[in-house]
């Protein structure tokens, strides 16, 4: 009997968690067992920063310190960002682009500063933002302090590279994020990636402590088909760097599927490459809803026989 194609590809991606199980990237021996549960604290690489696995993004069509977030409202923003503390939820990302930092200072105001992880983004590249001008690091991250009401940060990323001579171009700004993170300033620094290139340049480079990284079952705005970024991604792990995906539901792509939505949470939370994972949730029935599927997803896989197909791309 001929199977179908969805049901073909259903069946392959629920095999992708137990094929890794062999390929290195998770410890069968370590996994607990049950479902994962997508507030539960974990390590960000080798950061010594714990993060709750799933966290709030707050860029969704961001861009001149604007998103689908800011769009809602002050009081709506606020109380989803709350909401979502309130579940359970640890991280948030936040970038310059964005404009999302009063926001986030303003909501969770009254919570312990160390009960939570804020990761933003310094964005150096031209246009974005209404300046013109582009300050060296330590002189953005000061501005980013004042806008937080804090006096640390515990991530800052480098936004947006696509060079795969990044490390050189930003070096004067890696020089200084290092100089800050020894002050302790900000915990940890890295990068958010948009392209193979830059994503290869980053598992390659000791500078960087945490990478953003954009992962899908169905390479939907990624930097390359799933087959090409997989391995990058598990070399980020491999060599100890903190790994947050992003784009899981493909930057809304598949907000209406909920076949999709599941196959892509199960893909990733498969790899055991993945630390953690930011979605731009912009309602709190979808916050629960993304919530819902990570509890489906068993923590234990069992290792497929030799011989099944590994699902690369769709």
């Amino acid at each position: 009997m001929k199977m179908k194609r969805r049901e073909f590809l259903a069946r392959s991606i629920a095999g992708v968690g137990g094929l890794l199980l062999g390929s290195g990237c998770i410890d069968a021996a370590s996994q607990k067992p049950g479902t994962f549960d997508p507030y539960e604290r974990v390590p960000l690489g080798k950061t010594k920063i714990k993060v709750s696995r799933v966290g709030f993004g707050t860029g969704m069509r961001g861009g001149n310190r604007q998103s689908n977030q800011t769009r809602l409202g002050k009081e709506k923003f606020e109380a989803l960002l709350r909401t979502s503390y309130e579940r359970g939820m640890r991280l948030f990302d936040l970038a310059d682009l964005y404009g999302t930092h009063p926001y986030l200072a303003s909501a969770l105001s009254k919570m312990p500063r160390k009960d939570y992880v804020i990761s933003s983004k310094i964005w150096w590249r031209g246009g974005g933002i209404p300046e013109k001008e582009r300050p060296d690091a330590d002189i953005v991250v000061k501005r980013f302090l004042k806008e937080l009401n804090t006096d640390y940060i515990d991530i800052i990323l480098l936004h947006c590279v696509v060079s795969e001579n990044w490390p050189d171009e930003l070096s004067r700004q890696m020089d200084i994020l290092a100089k800050l993170k020894k002050k302790g300033i900000i915990r940890a620094h890295g990068v958010s990636c948009h392209s193979l290139p830059a994503l290869e340049a980053a598992a390659d480079e000791p500078w960087v402590d945490s990478v953003n990284v954009r992962i899908n079952a169905y390479g939907k705005n990624m930097d390359g088909p799933v087959a090409k970024v997989e391995p990058v991604v598990k070399k980020l792990h491999k060599a100890g760097k903190g790994v947050v995906g992003m784009k899981l539901i493909g930057e809304g792509a598949f907000r209406n599927s909920d076949e999709q939505r599941d196959n892509s949470v199960r893909y990733v939370l498969g790899l055991g490459c993945v630390d953690a994972m930011v979605v731009g949730f912009e309602k709190l029935e979808e916050i629960d809803d993304f919530a819902a599927r990570v509890r489906k997803v068993p923590r234990k896989q069992l290792v497929e026989p030799a011989g099944t197909l590994h699902l690369r791309a769709i």
